[in-house]
Parts: C-alpha cells; sequence; structure tokens
C-alpha cells in the first residue's frame, strides 16, 4: 500500500483528503492480503509528516489555477471541499481568491465571449443565460449583471470597495 500511495503522490499534486479516497478505493478493489489490517489515515499521516502532501500548498495552487481558468470564489470554495481541505488550510487560498476575483470574472467573461467581449449586444435570453454560466462558475450575482450587462466594447474598470 505504502508503494502505490507513494507512486500516487509522485505523479499527481494531491491533498491528505485525495490520497485518502484513492487508498480507501485501492482498498476495495484489490482488497488487502496483510497480516495486519491497512491503516490508510496512518499512512496519509505519515506523508504530511515527511512533507510529501502540503494541504496548504495544495490550496493555493488549485484556486490560482482555477481562478486562471474564470472560475469564482464559490467553484473554488467548493472544489477545495471536495479535495479534503480543512479551513485552516485554505486560508491563503481564500485570500488569494478574493484579490483575483475581477481578474478571474473577465477572463471568464472573454472566455464565454460576453459583455465587452461579445460581437453584439446580447438579447434577454441570453443575456440570462450569460449569468447563468457566471452564477455556475461560482461568481456573484452582482459581478455578473456587470460583465453581462457591459456594451461590446465597452471598458470595465474594477470598483474600489
Amino acid at each position: 500500500m505504502r508503494d502505490m500511495a507513494l507512486r500516487h503522490v509522485a505523479r499527481f499534486a494531491t491533498s491528505r483528503g485525495k490520497l485518502l479516497t484513492y487508498l480507501r478505493r485501492k482498498l476495495r478493489e484489490r482488497g488487502w492480503g496483510g497480516e495486519q489490517p491497512a491503516d490508510p489515515e496512518a499512512l496519509a499521516d505519515r506523508f504530511v509528516d515527511l512533507g510529501y502532501i502540503d494541504d496548504a500548498g495544495y490550496a493555493v495552487m488549485k484556486s490560482a489555477a482555477l481562478a486562471n481558468r474564470g472560475y469564482g470564489a464559490r467553484r473554488i470554495d467548493q472544489d477545495l471541499r471536495a479535495a479534503g481541505i480543512g479551513e485552516e488550510d485554505r486560508v491563503q487560498a481564500d485570500a488569494q481568491t478574493a484579490s483575483a476575483a475581477w481578474a478571474a470574472a473577465d477572463r471568464f467573461a472573454r472566455r464565454k465571449r460576453v459583455g465587452p467581449y461579445a460581437a453584439g449586444p446580447l438579447d434577454p435570453k441570453q443575456r440570462e443565460k450569460a449569468i447563468a454560466a457566471f452564477l455556475r462558475a461560482g461568481h456573484d450575482y452582482a459581478l455578473a449583471r456587470r460583465w453581462v450587462n457591459a456594451a461590446p466594447g465597452e471598458a470595465l474598470a474594477e470598483e474600489e470597495e
């Protein structure tokens, strides 16, 4: 089991929670033939102690990657929770996400070709779809509406709060 976990950690950027999920799945699929019961929690804890797994570093890396793809804070938070990242390990990632919210919305609008990046004005049905896409991507409603309601070619400036 240790060798399988080492291969997984060496190959993929992972969190403690994701490693545990992987090990439990492999134990279910393959079974365990050892003399003592398998203990994936102890193995994951050992990897954390050795520095092979860093949940805080993983959270920062994953949140930056998702923000670069245009996802908002809510979607990033969901992804980090699914990876088993605890609140204490998400502090720096949450701060990074909050500071990059405007840039993430800009990238999302550019990718979806809405607002300032649209070819022409959107009809009401297209506008609703664009706002829904922003919301599914994890952006808040006010930010989504601001981007979608922008005229094609309009230069939007980030509001100071």
